[in-house]
Formats: C-alpha cells, structure tokens, sequence
C-alpha cells in the first residue's frame, strides 16, 4: 500500500504509536481501573473518551481539532451520548465569542495595526534593553483581549520585533548572542505568560477553564477574569524582566537605536489608514462594553466582527484562510463538550470523594497550597496550556471544593496558574518554542529563568492576588 505523500514512513510510526497509546488509555479505564458504583457504563465509556482524548492531547499524533472530532463522534456512538447531543458545544456562545476574537486579531495583524501598537510602544520605552523587554510586553498586554491565540499574536507581531533589535546591536544565535538577543528572548517570553493569564481571551483555553469553572459553580466573565488578573498581573510584568536582567544580564544596557528603529519604522508605515483607524476603532469598542458588561459578550464580539466584514476591513477569504481560528474552534467546541458531558456522568463527583478521603483530616488550606504547587510544576509535563488543563483543572478544584476551599479562590487559582507555568519550559505553550528555536538562549538558562520566575509569580499571586481576589469579593 502506497503511503499518502506527505506522510514519510516515520510519521506513519509515529502516528502509530501514539494511537496505541490513546488506545491503552481507553482500554485501561475500561477494563482495569475500578468503575464507581454510582457511574452508568455509558458514563464509564464516555469517559475512557475524555482521558484517552487528553492523552491524545499531549503526544499529538494528528493535529489536536482531528483529535477532538474523532472524540465527538465517538462520543455520540457509543459514549451515551446523541450526535446531536455531542454536537452542541459548538452553539455554545463562548465558542463563537473565542472565534469572533480570532476574525478581530485577524483585521488587526492583517491592517498592520498590532505592529504599530508594538513599534510606539518601543519608541516611547525601548532606550534600555529593560526599556525593550517592557515595552514588547506592554504591547502583548494591549493585544491580548483582542488576539486569543498566543502563538498569533507574539509570534506574529511581537517576536519579529526582538529579533530585529537583537539584530542591531549585532546580535546573532551564537558567539553574540549575549549582546542583547540572549537577554531579550528570556524576558519577553516571561512577560507573555503573565500577560495571557490577565485577561478571558488572552490564551485561546482561557474561556475553556471559565467553562469548567461554570460547571462547578463559579461563574468567571471576561470583566471579572480582567479584575481578577489587572493587579498581580502588573506587578509580575513589572517584576519578571528585571528577574531576567539579573540572571540573565545583557552585554548593551542602552539601547537608543532601537527607539530610533521603531521610530523609522512607523515613519514607513505612514499615517493610520483608514482600515487602521476601523480596526482601532472596533477594537476599543468592544473590549470596552466586554469590560462594562451592558451587553452580551458574545453579541459584541460577533457585532465588531460584522463591522470588519461589512467595512470591507476584513474579506471573508482572510476569515477562511485563518487555520489556526477554525482549528481552535473544532477542538474548543468539542472539548466544552465532552467536559460537560463527562461533569454529568458524576465522575469528577466520585473522584474528589475518593481523594477528600484519602487525605483524611487535612484543611483545605494546606491541600490548596499542596495541590496548587504540583499542579503549577506539573506542567514540565505538559507542552500545552490546553491539555494541562483538560488533564487537571476539573479534578483538583472538585477535590478541593469537596474539602471546603472557597470556590472561587480555587476556580481562578487553578484558571490563571496554568498560564503562568508555561513560562517553565521551552515547550510550555505555542510561543515558547518559537521563541527558543530561534537559537539565542541555552536550554540551561531559559530553565533556570523559567524557574525563578515561576517562584515571583507565586509569590506575587498567591499574597497580592489572592489579597485582591478577597479584596473584589471572587472568593
């Protein structure tokens, strides 16, 4: 049999393999691990689905939106579900307010907007190379309502922009790497962890864990998800670069040309055009009534994207050609579902039981600080903030609710953790190996500024966030 020619016989075996993996997954929980009594067998095989799907998740042998529908599917046929019952996650408003965010970050990359954003705020800021780093996170930080892909949106726009002032300062992977190049990678890429965890759509799984959170009792909006994240948010932003400067120190601490850079740039770029100034417009717009919460923030999403397509700013074939939007709407769609149809099994109920009693007498306070602290380092395990949470976010808040944790302490804890964990590893999130693979930083250094870093964030967001948390009444 001739093998389809984009696949080499490599891909093939590795294909392979991770199927037999997801299949052993499912086998496992069927035939091995002791079903609950109060758990139906359709309930059972459902979700043998879900935890052979997040397997799935993270050895990747197809892209992850195939994944999901091949779940789907086999949810509506033998997981005790209709297909028109596993088909409804995608008429779930979230999904349409994740998708509608991808046709605005669409209109903003495409118009040049978002690298206007990013280039002012190098020009005002990027005198010292501190000044870069804050100045690109800033910029990420302003782009983040609008652009819900991570990867988009700093490898898009924000990493093109390092790599260009690395550049001149003469800083190449290698021998100069530690000009300027070295430094900047670290710290930019910290900045982005933190900035995904701020808002609702800073990371395209962020309203999947609001989701979650939903079917525990805990309901996260777009508004109270930015209250929760705008304080320790800043200070870590503020806090991390200046951790890399220090562990990481660059050899060019002033850096006026790459204002002057930025400068030059925006004089190429001209005025606003008048699709800037729509797209602009749009943007502020909708993330305002998001924040105000008058109306519904999906209908609004849906509104500023009607704007783009009915201005012309935006052509249906961009929205077509977007891959990474309509493959995120395929598996986020699937995945709310297959996570509410797997909380109405009852599974999630019984395991937080089965480990409330095993802990004994423990106090929720001591098995939130335990459960948080290995949920957040149990991303070295993980190369994506989505299957971290598919694999973890459901079950530790169960357990923890189940010991009395305040709910919402809990649900935003474990929301916004994962973001910032990704700032681990080199393989943390989608931006993180584009970043790294561009060769400027040792593996040995981006961990070790990984680690440091994940120590301030905790200790930012476990006193002044959970302090500010208590402060807006969340928990």
């Amino acid at each position: 049999m001739r093998l389809p020619a984009h696949l080499s016989s490599a891909d093939w075996k590795t294909r392979i393999r991770g199927f037999a993996i997801i299949i052993a997954v499912y086998l496992v929980v069927q035939f091995i691990v002791p079903k609950p009594a109060n758990v139906t067998d359709a309930g059972w095989r459902l979700t043998g689905i879900f935890l052979a799907t997040i397997a799935g998740s993270i050895i990747r042998p197809i892209p992850g939106g195939a994944l999901v529908l091949i779940a789907i599917t086999l949810a509506g046929s033998v997981g005790g579900l209709t297909i028109k019952q596993a088909l409804e996650g995608y008429a779930d408003p979230s999904v349409w307010l994740v998708q509608a965010a991808f046709f605005i970050s669409r209109a903003l990359i495409e118009t040049g907007l978002a690298r206007r954003i990013a280039l002012f705020f190098v020009r005002l800021f990027g005198k010292s190379s501190l000044g870069v780093s804050y100045a690109l996170t800033l910029s990420d930080l302003v782009l983040a309502p609008a652009i819900p892909a991570n990867g988009a949106r700093t490898g898009g726009v924000i990493l093109p922009i390092v790599r260009s002032i690395a550049e001149l300062y003469g800083s190449s992977p290698g021998a100069t790497a530690n000009i300027l190049g070295c430094f900047l990678f670290t710290a930019v890429y910290q900045g982005i962890c933190v900035t995904a965890a701020m808002f609702y759509t800073g990371q395209a799984s962020n309203p999947l864990a609001a989701q979650m959170a939903k079917t525990l009792g805990v309901n996260i909006t777009i508004a109270s998800w930015f209250m929760a994240g705008i304080v320790p948010g800043l200070l870590s932003i503020l806090v991390v670069p200046w951790i890399a400067l220090k562990l990481n120190p660059p050899q060019v601490t002033q850096t006026p040309q790459a204002a002057a850079f930025a400068r030059g740039e925006l004089q190429k770029m001209g005025r606003l055009s008048g699709s800037e100034k729509i797209v602009g417009l749009v943007f502020l717009a909708v993330c305002t009534l998001w924040i105000q919460g008058s109306l519904d923030v999906t209908v609004t999403a849906l509104s500023g994207a009607m704007v783009l397509l009915l201005s012309g700013v935006l052509d249906w074939r961009d929205v077509l050609q977007d891959e990474i939007g309509w493959d995120i709407f395929i598996w986020y769609g699937g995945m709310l579902r297959l996570g509410k149809a797997l909380g109405e099994t009852g599974v999630p109920t019984e395991f937080a039981k089965a480990v409330g009693h095993t802990l004994g007498d423990a106090s929720w306070p001591v098995l939130f600080a335990v459960a948080l602290l290995v949920y957040f380092y149990a991303h070295y395990a993980f190369a994506s903030i989505t299957a971290h949470i598919l694999a973890m976010y459901v079950a530790f808040v169960s357990v923890l609710l189940a010991k009395g944790a305040p709910p919402g302490l809990a649900a935003y804890a474990f929301a916004l953790y994962a973001n910032l964990s990704a700032g681990l590893t080199n393989y943390g999130t989608t931006p993180s190996p584009m970043f790294f693979a561009h060769g400027y930083v040792p593996l040995k250094t981006w961990w070790k500024v990984g680690f440091v870093c994940s120590l301030a964030n905790l200790a930012i967001w476990s006193t002044v966030g959970f302090a500010w948390w208590k402060f807006l009444n969340l928990w």
